[in-house]
């Protein structure tokens, strides 16, 4: 279990009742941030304090991992910001009966304040350019001995009980997942500029068949995990997600591994990744018994040979924007 801090000053109200964290990918000019890429290696049954108005009003367990998810639209006036694609964490949040003000407990908190990313100022104002953070457990401690009974009990627990919401959560990103690319589907289907044939190669392309299939089947030959090579249980899988591509990227046979449907699952989610030398990547938030049960060696480094120019330009952004890891 990880204890992390949220700053929530401007969606504390849509957080706290869609029981969620939400952040962008990157900065309005695009560079990496540290404090959203932390989003990528919460887990469930990490506990997370939030910070609202100077004061810390909640506690909240995370119920899934992070996954991908467009700006929510409590966030805005209109429509769904399909086009603005952020990280979502699932959050059972309990409000403290007695929220207080780390300010004014400075002279225990300075203490035990990290080092690096603290969310406190030494003068016990938030920092500003916090979103999320993580917090060393004797920290968390403290905060408990203030917080009261909510919170105390939660540190206090082994395991901590997660909501039965847990055992929904794949189906609910699915669902997600769809609308998502029923959306993009929707466009491509009626865009004047696309003939009939292209159309139709790129919605097929949505599921790894026609075209799409046909160009990958001519770089990989089988599942660079487990070595099946019976086209009938492999996928042609997207390395830039098809939800990402623009219409070139959604047809390029570089852009595509053949995986079978388990480990397909896992690239697309983000649980494992690729170098450009071909050594396996797992993501230190997956569940490693999980893995080790679809076939996939997590106690040894594992090659699972090299990739084309134009694969590795692909496993590039995957291993920037899916996979589930911290920089």
């Amino acid at each position: 279990m990880r204890t992390w801090w949220v700053n929530q000053n401007q969606t504390f109200r849509q957080e706290q009742a869609g029981g969620y964290l939400w952040s962008p990918k990157r900065k309005a000019n695009q560079h990496r941030n540290h404090y959203y890429d932390t989003m990528r290696v919460v887990a469930p049954g990490d506990l997370v304090l939030s910070f609202q108005g100077a004061h810390i009003r909640a506690v909240g367990v995370a119920t899934s991992y992070c996954y991908e998810s467009p700006k929510p639209t409590e966030f805005g006036n209109t429509g769904q910001y399909w086009d603005r694609i952020g990280w979502r964490v699932d959050v059972a949040w309990t409000a403290l009966r007695s929220a207080f003000k780390p300010a004014d407990h400075m002279h225990a908190l300075r203490r035990v304040l990290p080092a690096r990313y603290s969310p406190l100022q030494a003068n016990g104002y938030g920092s500003q350019s916090v979103y999320l953070t993580e917090i060393p457990r004797p920290m968390m401690e403290v905060m408990a001995s203030l917080a009261g009974y909510e919170l105390q009990q939660l540190l206090q627990a082994a395991p901590i009980p997660l909501p039965s919401r847990v055992a929904d959560h794949p189906v609910e990103v699915e669902q997600l997942r769809k609308e998502w690319e029923d959306h993009i589907q929707s466009r491509i289907q009626g865009d004047p500029a696309l003939r009939r044939t292209e159309r139709i190669a790129l919605v097929r392309s949505r599921c790894g068949q026609g075209l799409f299939r046909d160009r990958v089947s001519r770089v990989e030959k089988s599942c660079r995990i487990t070595r099946v090579d019976n086209p009938t249980h492999l996928i042609a899988s997207h390395i830039l997600p098809w939800r990402h591509a623009n219409n070139e990227q959604r047809l390029d046979g570089e852009n595509g591994l053949m995986l079978t449907p388990s480990v397909d699952d896992l690239f697309d989610r983000g649980f494992i990744s690729f170098q450009d030398n071909g050594r396996l990547l797992i993501s230190s938030v997956a569940d490693r018994q999980s893995l080790d049960r679809m076939g996939i060696e997590t106690s040894r480094s594992v090659s699972v040979g090299a990739f084309s120019e134009g694969q590795r330009r692909f496993l590039a952004y995957h291993r920037d924007d899916i996979f589930l890891e911290s920089a």
